[in-house]
């Protein structure tokens, strides 16, 4: 079997997350954090969808990672992303992180909310 590095080009993967932080670039991000081409930044939570909502048009689908379990995220708030043309895919924050490196790897459109695993 040959092994591969991946190479994800000028995008952050996530490294690592632990209780209260995620680990992009080999730093360590406390609370709420999104991730998007060009963009590590915090994030106000829910409340905060005009930060998700410029994510129209540069990106296809946006992950939300709910934090340790997965949770609806508040319906007004999926309404606005998917009425701006974002797909939108909730999942426990772990597994958004997987999956976002992954399809990241891929060279997809992608983006990354993530809710903190306390």
């Amino acid at each position: 079997m040959r092994l591969s590095e991946v190479d994800f080009g000028a995008a952050q993967p996530v490294e690592g997350y632990g209780p209260g932080f995620f680990r992009i670039g080999g730093q360590a991000h406390a609370g709420p954090l999104l991730i998007a081409p060009g963009i590590v930044a915090d994030w106000g939570g829910y409340g905060d969808a005009d930060a998700l909502l410029a994510l129209a048009g540069q990106v296809d689908v946006l992950f939300v990672g709910t934090g340790a379990e997965i949770a609806h995220i508040p319906a007004d708030l999926r309404d606005a992303l998917e009425g701006a043309g974002l797909g939108v895919e909730v999942m426990s924050s772990p597994a958004a992180c997987r999956t976002y490196n992954v399809l990241l790897s891929e060279g997809r459109r992608i983006a990354l909310a993530l809710m903190p695993v306390d």
